[in-house]
Formats: structure tokens, C-alpha cells, sequence
């Protein structure tokens, strides 16, 4: 069982690692928030996961699985809420040049 939870911390600390070179690399705000959003979304939940799995199965990994259902629900949604009121407040997407 200890070998599933670090698979599943390895592969939150992969995704996280990931989207925050993609927050340095990518050239606009919208391009950095599909990264963010994406990348840790899904790293932090593997994470606790692996937390939950590492932890057995009891009232605290049961408090872990809300907590990974709840992350799953709110940061898609403060994604598209950020960029929404981006693109509102006149934030323009990035366009290759020449284009």
C-alpha cells in the first residue's frame, strides 16, 4: 500500500512541478491560468490522495477525500471566474506575430 501512496505523491509532486514551470514559461495571463488551474488541480489532489492512501482508511482520510472533492470543485470554477474577468476588464489573449 506505501508503494501506491508514492506513486501518487510522486505523480501530485510531478503536476505541480510541471504547471509551475508552465506558469514561468507560457507568454500571457490566460495561457498561465490554463496551467495553473490544470497542473495543480490535479497535483494537489494527488497528493492528498496519496496522504489518504499512505494515512489507511479512517476518519482522517475520509476528511482528505472532501477535502480532494472540494478541490476538485472550486478551482475549475475560480479558473474560469479570474479568466472571465480578465478577458471583461480588457485583458486581450495572446496572438502570435504576423497572425
Amino acid at each position: 500500500m506505501k508503494f501506491v501512496a508514492l506513486f501518487f505523491l510522486l505523480g501530485g509532486f510531478f503536476f505541480t512541478t510541471v504547471a509551475a514551470i508552465g506558469v514561468i514559461r507560457f507568454p500571457d495571463f490566460y495561457t498561465r491560468l490554463h496551467a495553473s488551474g490544470k497542473g495543480d488541480t490535479l497535483g494537489v489532489a494527488m497528493s492528498i490522495i496519496g496522504l489518504a492512501i499512505y494515512n489507511g482508511f479512517n476518519l482522517i482520510s475520509l476528511k482528505l477525500m472532501f477535502i480532494v472533492v472540494f478541490i476538485f470543485l472550486a478551482n475549475p470554477i475560480g479558473t474560469h471566474v479570474l479568466s472571465r474577468a480578465a478577458y471583461r476588464s480588457g485583458i486581450k489573449p495572446w496572438v502570435r506575430k504576423g497572425e
